[in-house]
Order: C-alpha cells, then structure tokens, then sequence
C-alpha cells in the first residue's frame, strides 16, 4: 500500500503469467466452424485461437459463430473459420502485467486477449474474467484490511456508549467510543 496526500492506493503489478489459461484451445485455418464450435465444446471454453502453419492469426468467438454463423442461418459445416475470424490477432506478451492487458483489452474493445513468448508462440490467453477474479480477491482482501484497521479511524460525533459529544471517537467492534469509554474498557 502506497500514501499518497491523505489517500490509500492499493499498488500492483500482477504478472500476467500468474492469472493467464495455459494451453489455449486453437485450431487450423482449414477447419469449418462446426469443428470449431466442437473443439470449443470440449475444451469448454468461449473461444478458439485460428493457427496457420504454427502462427496464430486470428481468433473465433461464440458471439462470431452467433452473429455470423447461426444468425444468418449458415450451416457450421459449410463455413470456414477464416471466414469469421476475428483479425488481426490482438495479442499480449507474457511479461506484460494483468494491468498492461487490462488497458489492452480497453483501447482494442476486446475480452480476451491470446498471449504470446518471445517468438510469437502462444502460450495462453487471458479474458476479461480472469481479470475480474482477480480484482475480486483485491477488494475482498482490501475490504478486510479496512476492517481491520477501521479501530484507528478517528471521528467527531457522539459516543455510543455515554452518548457524550467527542471529538476523539474511535470504532471499536463496530461501535463508536470516546476516550473515557474506551480508558474503562482499557482500550486505547
């Protein structure tokens, strides 16, 4: 934690490695969306990064096989992947920070994010859910840290216990006490 002028800033710089899938599911450029949407299915996941020759190129969602595909009422054997694919391929480094692909995902408007080694191999995806997680876990964690620190915040207004106006109030399991009070619960 970082004080910055009278204010808390929780600092982070979560590498990405540590939140991303390993393995994502991919398939070549030659597959039909039926394939994709099976391969999908069994990896049980939303998306299929498109391959050609090893390279990653594109990317296929369940929001492209409905709007594209199902919408328009094709039939998934007929149609190709590269045909719907998402591309270019928007990727992120594996030494970039959950906050780097965070402002990533922002400035390309997109909810996953391939990502890839020093020599453009995908290692994993991240997606805006894994993001979630774990901003989750940081305000669960910071919610406990206010509470636990919520006996020092002083305030100004009327003691709980004596009903006594103070200036020098303070929470104590979650009631307000004047010094007196807390002097004769030996608290300080």
């Amino acid at each position: 934690m970082k004080q910055t002028s009278n204010a808390i800033r929780f600092e982070t710089q979560i590498p990405l490695r540590e939140v991303m899938k390993n393995n994502p599911t991919m398939v070549g450029i030659e597959a039909n969306v039926a394939k994709a949407a099976k391969t999908m299915c069994h990896d049980e996941v939303g998306s299929v990064i498109i391959i050609d020759r090893k390279k990653p190129i594109g990317i296929v969602t369940e929001e492209d096989i409905t709007c594209k595909v199902v919408a328009k009422d094709l039939k998934p054997s007929t149609v190709h992947v590269n045909e719907i694919m998402s591309t270019p391929l928007i990727t992120v480094s594996a030494d970039k920070t959950v906050g780097d692909a965070a402002h990533m995902m922002v400035k390309h408007k997109v909810r996953r994010l391939p990502v890839i080694d020093s020599k453009n191999n995908v290692i994993g995806i991240v997606t805006v859910r894994d993001l979630l997680a774990v901003s989750n876990e940081l305000n669960e964690l910071l919610a406990d840290l206010i509470e636990i620190n919520r006996e020092e915040i002083v305030e100004q207004g009327m003691c709980n216990r004596c009903s006594q106006m103070s200036d020098d109030l303070k929470r104590v399991d979650n009631v307000m006490l004047c010094s007196s009070c807390r002097e004769e619960d030996n608290i300080r």
